[in-house]
């Protein structure tokens, strides 16, 4: 399947693999929404915490301004589910088996009238 769009990874289980050209393309749409955002909650579905947590920390790297503290003391066992809010800060991680692979990003906005809008599952290392 091809991936030009955001909205080509709607109906996706699992984040798919992509290639440089696409990944190029979608982080253009991505950061265009995220940019526009008051604030992004992320959603990682990973075989383990770490790989979970390594994802969480490759978005902080990219984007500086979204931060996230005590992520040392995430633990979970086998696959899991980690929820980020940029807002408050607050990460929570637990075990999920069964889910896919991939990164949701949510833009979030304080307007009410904006609705929120949703985005992958992204491959774990496409912030990296």
């Amino acid at each position: 399947m091809e991936i030009n769009k955001l909205v080509d990874l709607n109906n996706l289980r699992t984040a798919p693999q992509i290639g440089n050209r696409q990944e190029k393309k979608l982080l253009k749409e991505l950061e265009a929404n995220i940019f526009n955002a008051d604030w992004i909650t992320i959603g990682i579905m990973a075989p383990s915490d770490n790989k979970a947590i390594e994802a969480l920390r490759s978005i902080s790297k990219k984007y500086p301004a979204i931060k996230f503290g005590n992520l040392g003391s995430l633990h979970a066992e086998g696959g899991v589910f980690l929820k980020a809010n940029q807002k408050t800060g607050n990460v929570f991680v637990r075990s999920e088996n069964g889910l896919g692979e991939g990164i949701l990003i949510t833009c979030q906005y304080d307007e009410g009238a904006k609705e929120s809008n949703t985005f992958g599952p992204l491959p774990l290392d496409f912030f990296t």
